[in-house]
């Protein structure tokens, strides 16, 4: 008998190969096969990010978040393209609208990953191989599937064979999948509370799911301490949590070169104002809260905020607004990185019953 028929639910991760990547190849084919890096910028020698690379660029040692200068150490020879998060975010929306079609329980993680719980399917490997069939057929876009019990194991599974992967995976075999794998792997652990384990000792998946209870509770508290060890372990309680609405719209840029000019600042504001009240209206949604967000040299962020008593997403209105915090922000250094949020979002009433707004990966250039 099938492994995955003794299991009380089944959940499919599904996770886009090298998504930003891939979108940009289906422009630009003739780019297939090179090392190809989608960055925050295309100066390899100024300030930027990596958000995606092609496993060809992987090779080399490239990944997300790596800054745009060492990746250009390391691969030389790389195309660089800037990012294009509108084109993502269109690509994504023709992604979920597939998925949609196999479960009527879905949640959206991000631009390019989802969960669906498809617990009653008599065939999920069948589902599973034909959802990725037809995501390639309507959007020319591969991803990888990973089938579980539970959402963590899913989308561990979802990462163990790619690309264009398909594998399950128990409880019993994550261990020897992963278990040598930082413990930042298991949801939960972020760099603090990885900092506090390796005080103990503890810096793999298997080294946190061996740790004594005592221990791990006294460093982390007991309700931490314990979940952390369970899902070390392979255990999630986690539901597939369908309709999240997006709490907010926001998009910021991290400059080339530190700013200190006013109409650099104004224009580049500007421009985030008409990006953030495109994707409110995109999502049919307005807001009541405006925040700017500014990083200056070295690195201190601050944000501003001013609520307003009817929801916008009017453009004239939201720069007004963002335009009167910057005037009364004191730059006393220069400008790393300007962002613009509106938040407090309600829903367009003639569209309140209409399918949920789908979730945003939120990236930091």
């Amino acid at each position: 008998m099938a492994a995955w028929r003794a299991w009380p639910r089944i959940f499919a991760h599904v996770d886009m190969d090298a998504f930003f990547v891939s979108v940009e190849l289906l422009r630009r084919p003739e780019l297939r096969g090179q090392p190809v890096i989608v960055a925050t910028g295309t100066d390899a020698t100024a300030r930027g990010v990596v958000m995606a690379a092609s496993y060809e660029a992987r090779r080399f040692g490239v990944h997300s978040a790596l800054p745009l200068a060492v990746a250009h150490r390391r691969c030389p020879r790389a195309v660089l393209l800037p990012r294009n998060l509108e084109l993502y975010r269109r690509a994504s929306a023709q992604v979920m609208e597939v998925l949609r079609r196999f479960s009527d329980r879905i949640e959206v993680a991000g631009l390019d990953e989802a969960y669906l719980d498809l617990s009653g399917s008599p065939t999920p490997k069948a589902r599973a191989r034909q959802l990725k069939r037809d995501v390639r057929a309507a959007t020319g876009l591969i991803c990888s599937v990973g089938l579980a019990p539970n959402k963590l194991l899913a989308k561990i599974a979802s990462d163990l064979e790619k690309p264009d992967g398909l594998c399950l995976l128990e409880p019993d075999g994550m261990l020897e999948a992963v278990g040598d794998r930082p413990a930042t792997l298991i949801p939960g652990v972020g760099e603090r509370t990885a900092e506090r384990l390796a005080g103990l000792g503890i810096r793999t998946v298997a080294d946190l799911a061996a740790a004594e209870d005592p221990a791990l509770q006294r460093a982390l508290g007991p309700r931490l301490g314990h979940a952390l060890r369970e899902r070390a372990r392979g255990h999630d309680e986690r539901p597939v949590v369908t309709g999240r609405e997006r709490k907010s719209e926001s998009r910021e840029t991290t400059f080339q070169a530190d700013v200190t000019d006013a109409a650099t600042l104004r224009g580049t504001l500007d421009e985030l104002v008409d990006s953030v009240c495109r994707g409110l209206a995109a999502g049919a949604r307005s807001g009541r809260t405006v925040t700017l967000k500014i990083r200056l040299r070295p690195f201190r962020t601050h944000t501003r905020s001013k609520t307003i008593d009817e929801p916008t997403r009017d453009p004239e209105r939201v720069r007004a607004i963002a335009r009167e915090l910057l005037a009364a922000f004191e730059l006393d250094a220069p400008v790393r990185l300007l962002g613009v949020g509106v938040s407090s979002l309600a829903a367009d009433a003639q569209r309140l019953g209409s399918a949920p707004v789908q979730g945003a990966l939120a990236i930091e250039a």
